[in-house]
């Protein structure tokens, strides 16, 4: 049997212009979240857990 994966593609915040500089993307599957810099995309990704990404970014929401 196949797994499936859930793969959302590269999004990135709706906050975010064409003038605001410093963005990330960011990818979500069942196993890993990819995050990349929108500026240098071919400089390769970070991979972390789900469960790190959701205490990253509920760490930056309670800062």
């Amino acid at each position: 049997m196949v797994a499936q994966v859930r793969d959302t593609g590269w999004f990135k915040s709706s906050r975010s212009t064409a003038a605001t500089e410093n963005c990330v993307e960011v990818r979500l599957t069942d196993t890993t979240v990819r995050v990349r810099d929108t500026k240098n995309r071919s400089a390769g990704t970070l991979a972390i857990t789900p469960a790190t990404w959701t205490a990253l970014v509920t760490g930056i929401k309670t800062a």
